[in-house]
Order: structure tokens, then C-alpha cells, then sequence
């Protein structure tokens, strides 16, 4: 792949990639920032929003391999740090405000598959806080963690990591675990639930929490999207809805929730195969918060994208309505203006 420069404001650029992957759309839209390179494999990003100033929001994302570990980008797309050594890891979100010895701290969670373990780092410093990490799925014959979201329970602000793995059980797929901050300035995790229908066609990777409407999105990729409650204090397994099944070329993959307001928003799903993205309602359809209508297709510059970000918070210009960000082959991440994605959203509704 050709290593792209830090910055690109709503500029063309050139990507070569083998015939075996899905080829760069014509039609689509151009990242405002694309970052500069990590050393192996991106995979999936996520945004830190500076508690004083928005203009210093970060974007965390892995970078795939047994060296790989976690880097931190600017809204530049410079890389101004990375984590220590961390064992192909897969998928990353973050969580604000954890209690770690009386101290709230922003904290970034991620896979990592080759150890069976999440690792927990601090944010900005990226200072891991799990004592070399800590064990999930723990006794199961399928392990391999890879997707992971955190929910942040409005009520209590009690902090739970969803994770999932690259085959495993249906109605158990998923375990969720509440973490707790420990004296000595680390954290612990509990598991509290087993969840999570799994067709058996590929597997499950993405997931994505809505902590406002206490739900937890996944994608069961190649069969469709799921949505469960995401308080384990509900004692509520069931599904409560499956759709995106007919829209996808091939496999379900990375999932951002856009939120224009405290119940309304945009659920955007990668078509992977397809370079695009699927827009789905945040809030349903119809009047029925569970039914789910496609509002529209995104063709964007992304190859092959595994992993997405978004947030409405205004970070300044370019992105004073939001930023999404979006992995890509190539070993960088592609960010694009908001304005960008609503002007599209609003031209190829259905």
C-alpha cells in the first residue's frame, strides 16, 4: 500500500491494494484526515473526547500483530504515542470517569487475543492499569477475545466491558464483565453475564453500546445485526431485535452510533465487501424503537474497513459537527468531517 500523508483536506488521494480485496470506490467520499501509517494492521478506532478542550481529542487505535499494540493519534492524524508491547490486539473502546483509587480516570480497554485477555490503559498517558492484563472467557474450550464495547450505566456510572471471540456458543457468546478500581491503582474485572445468539456462519466482532437507550448492538457478520438490553441488573437475555440481513454484501463489520441528540442518531454498520456503510435509525422506525429500516448507503474511501468511531461533539473545525472515523487497509485510519457523512446520509436515503 502507498503511505499516505498525515493530512488531506477533502482531497483525492491514490491507493493500490490487491485484486483480492474489494477495489477503491469511485464514488466514494473523501477522509478530511487520513493518519499516518502504523507499523502491521489497523483494525478498530476509538474516540477520546479532551475534557476542557475538544480540539485536543484524541483517536486510539490498534494496530493488529503479535508486536502490535495501541496508538494515539491527533485530529491531525499525527501519531504522538503508542502503548507498550501488546499481543495482537483486536478491537478498542473507551470508558470516562472510572473510579481507580479515588481518582476518575479515562480509561481504553482492549482485546488481546494471543494472551486470552483485556488490556486496560489510562488516557491520554496510555499507562497500563491490569497488573499484565486480565483473563476473559476463562474455562471455555473458544476463546481468542476480539470485539469489545463498554457500557457506562447512566444510573450509577458502574462500568461493564462487552466482549466477544472468534467462535463460541450461541446464547453465551458474549460474556460482560463489570470493572472496579482497585486500591493499588489498578483494575479488576467481574464477570455478571453470558448472552448473545450466534448464527455459526462466521463470527462476532463488532459491537457497539448505546449507554443513553441501554442497548448493546453486534454483528453477527454475514447474518445480520442483534440488539440486547445492556444492563446485566435487568436479568434480560432476550433479543430484542435482528435486522440488516438482506443489505449487506457479505460480512456485517465495524459499528458507530452517531447521537444528534439524547434518543436520536444514525447506527452506521461497514459493508465491508462493498467499501460503504449502512445508516440505520438510532431510534427505530415507525414509532418502534426495536424495527430498524435502512435509510441509506455511504460509498467511502475505506478498504476493507473492520473497525468505526463516531461522536457529535464539535471538535473544532473541520469537525465542529462531529467526527467518524473509519479503519482501512493500509495500516492507517481515515477521518472524515461529519458534514461530509450527514450531506450523503441526506442524498442517498431510501
Amino acid at each position: 500500500m502507498n503511505k499516505y500523508n498525515s493530512l488531506i483536506v477533502v482531497a483525492a488521494f491514490v491507493t493500490s491494494c490487491s485484486s483480492s480485496l474489494a477495489p477503491l470506490r469511485k464514488d466514494g467520499l473523501k477522509p478530511t484526515v487520513v493518519t499516518e501509517t502504523v507499523l502491521h494492521d489497523t483494525d478498530d478506532p476509538a474516540i477520546w473526547i479532551h475534557p476542557t478542550n475538544p480540539q485536543e481529542s484524541l483517536v486510539i487505535g490498534t494496530d493488529k500483530d503479535t508486536d502490535g499494540g495501541l496508538y494515539v493519534f491527533n485530529l491531525q492524524g499525527k501519531i504522538i504515542k503508542k502503548s507498550e508491547t501488546i499481543k495482537r490486539p483486536n478491537n478498542v473502546d473507551i470508558a470516562y470517569g472510572l473510579q481507580i483509587d479515588g481518582v476518575l480516570t479515562d480509561i481504553a480497554v482492549t482485546t488481546e487475543r494471543e494472551t486470552n485477555k483485556i488490556r486496560i490503559f489510562s488516557l491520554p498517558d496510555l499507562k497500563p492499569l491490569d497488573n499484565g492484563g486480565i483473563p476473559v472467557f476463562e474455562g471455555e474450550l473458544e476463546r481468542d477475545p476480539m470485539g469489545i464495547a463498554i457500557y457506562t450505566r447512566p444510573s450509577d456510572k458502574v462500568v461493564f466491558a462487552i466482549v466477544g471471540r472468534k467462535s463460541g456458543p450461541s446464547g453465551s457468546y458474549l460474556w460482560q464483565y463489570e470493572l472496579k478500581g482497585t486500591s493499588n491503582a489498578k483494575v479488576e474485572a467481574t464477570l455478571v453475564r453470558k448472552f448473545g445468539a450466534y448464527s455459526g456462519k462466521k463470527e462476532i466482532e463488532a459491537i457497539a453500546v448505546d449507554n443513553e437507550l441501554g442497548a448493546v448492538y453486534y454483528c453477527d457478520e454475514q447474518f445480520g445485526i442483534r440488539k440486547y438490553k445492556a444492563d446485566p441488573s435487568l436479568n434480560d437475555n432476550q433479543e430484542l431485535a435482528l435486522f440488516g440481513q438482506k443489505d449487506f454484501k457479505s460480512d456485517h463489520e465495524g459499528m458507530a452510533i452517531y447521537k444528534s441528540s439524547a434518543t436520536t442518531g444514525y447506527i452506521l454498520v461497514s459493508n465491508q465487501q462493498a467499501n460503504s456503510f449502512m445508516v440505520y435509525p438510532r431510534e427505530g422506525s415507525n414509532g418502534n424503537p426495536n424495527d430498524y429500516k435502512l435509510l441509506a448507503e455511504i460509498p467511502t474511501s475505506t478498504i476493507e474497513c473492520d473497525g468505526a468511531d463516531v461522536t457529535a461533539i464539535n471538535l473544532g473545525k473541520p469537525f465542529d459537527t462531529g467526527l467518524f472515523v473509519a479503519m482501512s487497509n493500509g495500516k492507517t485510519f481515515h477521518f472524515y468531517d461529519w458534514k461530509i457523512i450527514q450531506e450523503a446520509i441526506d442524498k442517498h436515503k431510501k
